[in-house]
């Protein structure tokens, strides 16, 4: 059958305004071809002098004016809306002025919510929404559903709005950053995954960040919550007695609406209810954390009627993201795993309990994001022996872990490689997860797991 052709979504979105896109890159260069194609009188700002997108701008769109270096409070007061990337604080002082003078702050996300007609699943949380949304999106295409799968996973949502009359159902991952600037998502399902420190740079406190995640919540659809986080059954609240919930936990669920883990025939399987639906050993994820993660993802299949056989087969076959607890090599006995996007705490100490070892080589650090790091030393102490700091921030974290942790701190990644090539024996594992970010080495956890698997292959070739 000939795919239908493309619709243009929105047509008359922003009539009669003029819109400033703050904010180019990947996001902001979605935002600008979406209201080129609809014809919107718009304009782009942007603090650096030399943004990423600039070239394709200029060669694009150059009729449009662009303004680049420090935001223009002046400029600003000639548009009604102004579309804003995520990566551009709301606190930044530009921005509160446009608020105060009356305009309108929104983001790529509440166009897509706006605009769509079809169902919306959003799944967000400190640690594991990339998997969640990945994994998702796999169980609906198995389930012969027209899937799109974007967001915060690297695909702007407005580059595939367009085809909103050929698509089923939308699966967003949603960072706390996109959900500041989202007020009209009423979900089918939605999801907090889980919250631990993150982004302390950009928020006062951890109140703060849980409140921008929350946002996920609004509507009246089906909430999926995890059992096992204080901090998410806090934050939701009255929602858990007044909205339809389906729950997951590690423990064994105590109702039909929860997927969790019991013991069949001496062996750990993935339940719903007192349902047994597969043993944990089937699955090619591994780790408490990816365990946790399919429940997850199971619950929210459930939510939107997804057929148990489809999602099943799916979580069997799905392997996992790239610079996610990912398999690099085995030598001479020693395992190497890279998880690069352990960008904070709460997601280093995941993949390091799911290693299940205490013979744990660790390689961290790089930008802290103004995180403590101090609660790490006991699970450091109890995981591993030798921990690799490296980066801006190596000092500080070394002071944090204290005592009792067997610390080194080095110049380069490739001094990490090397130097815990060293020291591993048989039976131990290498594991980088740095629970920082990257930007004072790397151009992103991509380059820097990359890098990381580059420099495994030649230690152990």
């Amino acid at each position: 059958m000939q795919k239908a052709e493309r619709q243009l979504v929105c047509a008359d979105i922003f009539k009669d305004q003029r819109v400033l896109v703050v904010g180019l890159g990947k996001t902001g260069l979605s935002c600008v071809k979406f209201l080129a194609d609809r014809k919107v009188e718009f304009a782009v700002m942007d603090s650096r002098d030399q943004p990423p997108g600039m070239y394709q701008m200029r060669s694009e769109y150059s009729d449009i004016e662009v303004r680049t270096g420090a935001l223009d409070k002046e400029f600003v007061t000639e548009f009604d809306v102004l579309i804003v990337s995520p990566g551009i604080a709301l606190k930044e002082p530009v921005l509160q002025f446009a608020l105060k003078s009356g305009k309108s702050l929104i983001g790529d996300v509440e166009i897509c919510a706006l605009c769509t007609t079809k169902p919306v699943i959003a799944i967000t949380g400190s640690n594991g929404k990339s998997t969640v949304t990945t994994l998702l999106g796999e169980m609906a295409r198995k389930a012969k559903r027209e899937t799109v799968v974007a967001g915060n996973i690297g695909v702007p949502v407005l580059e595939q709005i367009n085809d909103d009359v050929t698509t089923d159902l939308y699966v967003l991952e949603l960072s706390s950053f996109q959900l500041e600037t989202t007020n009209s998502l009423q979900a089918t399902a939605s999801t907090i995954l889980n919250i631990s420190e993150d982004h302390m740079d950009r928020y006062a406190s951890l109140a703060d960040y849980a409140a921008a995640k929350r946002k996920i919540i609004s509507g009246q659809g089906k909430i999926i919550v995890n059992l096992d986080d204080e901090l998410v059954l806090s934050l939701l609240g009255d929602e858990l007695t007044s909205r339809e919930t389906l729950g997951f936990t590690l423990k064994q669920p105590t109702a039909n609406n929860q997927f969790g883990l019991l013991t069949k025939n001496d062996e750990l399987w993935l339940c719903q209810g007192e349902q047994a639906l597969i043993p944990v050993s089937a699955l090619k994820l591994k780790g408490q954390h990816n365990i946790a993660n399919v429940l997850a993802t199971l619950a929210l299949g459930t939510a939107i009627d997804l057929p148990m056989p489809a999602m099943l087969e799916a979580a069997k076959n799905f392997s996992g993201l790239a610079h996610r607890t990912q398999w690099v090599a085995e030598h001479n006995g020693v395992q190497w795993f890279n998880d690069s996007k352990a960008t904070n705490v709460g997601a280093a100490v995941a993949a390091i309990q799911g290693m299940d070892s205490s013979n744990l080589i660790l390689i961290m650090g790089g930008q802290s994001k103004g995180q403590d790091f101090s609660d790490l030393h006991t699970i450091l102490e109890k995981y591993t022996k030798h921990v690799f700091l490296l980066g801006e921030d190596a000092q500080l974290i070394a002071e944090a872990l204290g005592t009792g942790v067997n610390t080194t701190i080095v110049d380069s990644l490739e001094s990490a490689v090397v130097e815990a090539d060293q020291e591993a024996k048989s039976g131990d594992i290498v594991l980088l997860s740095p629970a920082c970010a990257s930007f004072d080495m790397f151009d992103g956890y991509e380059h820097r797991g990359n890098e990381f698997m580059r420099l495994v292959k030649e230690v152990t070739s």
